[in-house]
């Protein structure tokens, strides 16, 4: 668009987020041109330009990627934007493009479950692995000598929030990389670009796209080398985005403003109740005042995400409160307008109890999906 980094500064978060990535107007065009499906484009003479091949570039991504950068670093033209097939691509995009045999990287304990795999196969190619948990800023005890650091703030699924800022002063003093993983925040909860670190990474999968249809990851990063990196790393593996999913994506983030702050308010309150509750234990959610992550999250978070977690007495229990409700379905991931929660232990891979629940609040009107919280708790107690 045609307003200056400054005018983009300044404007409001619902704002941006309907604008977003949108181009300059073009009489008898629509506002979001439709997705472009092209394997290959007209290419005469030498080969030069955009746009040469579809493993490489696509208009649809382009103004994809330019509205993710435009939420994740508002005013800024230093900072590129890849857009990816999912979360995992993106994050081992990053991952694999920046780190040799021989190098060390810092993970969480305590984030992504799939982030043992990720272990496994750096360590198979030569990288050592530390890890630590996300929360008391704990990767710092390990941080010595890292290429890498990598971040999960607020943390996946247990919800414990690091000091960002902390994190990255110590990492950058001795020549490591940072990268975040925003996707629980999202760029309206959280800006670790503005906070210092060198990429921020998420899964669109989620909130950013917020309607369950769409797999997505992305990839905003300052340094253009370690970015051109990434764009290469993307390039040999053809972790590439469809068209019509990044269109998608792109349509969805003209109401995540809407979305965000809906689900935000509602997890707070849904948290809230859950207080009340004496079966119920081990409750986080770091937009409630006395939550253990509250003041550091308060310091660098300006919305607190849609997640909850929380612990019932067994697994028993735990499974017929999810077959007790109603109004929230039982399915993996988060984000979405339509609430979910599940069981976390089934998958295998989280460090929980048998009967912790990650739950997704959505869209729903809050009192609604409060009593059927509350009556399904009432219904699985034996």
């Amino acid at each position: 668009m045609s307003d200056t980094p400054e005018d983009q500064a300044r404007t409001g978060d619902g704002t941006r987020a309907v604008r977003a990535g949108l181009p300059e107007p073009v009489k008898h065009e629509p506002t979001l041109p439709g997705p472009v499906f092209a394997a290959h484009f007209h290419l005469p003479g030498e080969a030069t330009g955009p746009y040469l091949y579809g493993r490489d570039e696509n208009p649809t991504w382009t103004l994809l990627e330019r509205a993710i950068g435009e939420l994740e670093a508002p005013g800024r033209d230093d900072v590129e934007t890849l857009v990816f097939a999912s979360g995992m691509a993106a994050i081992s995009s990053v991952l694999f493009s920046q780190l040799r045999a021989g190098d060390a990287v810092v993970l969480p304990s305590d984030g992504y479950q799939v982030l043992p795999l990720v272990r496994a196969q750096l360590e198979a190619y030569g990288v050592e692995v530390r890890t630590a948990p996300t929360g008391g800023d704990a990767q710092l005890e390990v941080l010595d000598g890292a290429r890498l650091l990598w971040i999960e703030s607020p943390s996946n699924p247990g919800l414990d929030v690091c000091d960002i800022r902390r994190l990255v002063a110590a990492a950058h003093a001795q020549g490591a990389l940072v990268a975040v993983d925003n996707t629980l925040a999202t760029p309206l909860g959280q800006r670790p670009l503005e906070l210092g670190a060198d990429f921020s990474v998420a899964s669109g999968t989620k909130q950013l796209t917020g309607h369950g249809d769409v797999l997505l990851g992305y990839v905003a990063g300052r340094d253009a080398e370690a970015m051109a990196a990434v764009r290469r790393w993307r390039k040999i593996v053809g972790a590439i985005s469809g068209p019509m999913e990044a269109w998608l994506a792109h349509r969805s983030i003209a109401t995540l403003q809407l979305r965000v702050d809906r689900q935000n308010a509602t997890a707070l309150a849904v948290a809230e109740a859950l207080k009340q509750r004496p079966e119920v234990s081990g409750l986080r959610y770091p937009g409630l005042p006395d939550d253990p992550a509250h003041k550091t999250a308060a310091q660098q978070m300006r919305r607190y995400g849609c997640v909850v977690s929380f612990t019932l007495p067994t697994r028993a229990r735990a499974e017929r409160f999810l077959t007790a409700l109603r109004l929230v379905e039982d399915a993996t991931s988060f984000g979405g307008v339509r609430s979910t929660a599940e069981r976390r232990r089934r998958w295998g891979g989280d460090p929980v109890p048998e009967g912790f629940i990650r739950m997704s609040v959505g869209a729903e009107d809050p009192e609604d999906l409060i009593a059927d919280v509350l009556r399904a708790l009432d219904e699985s107690a034996e």
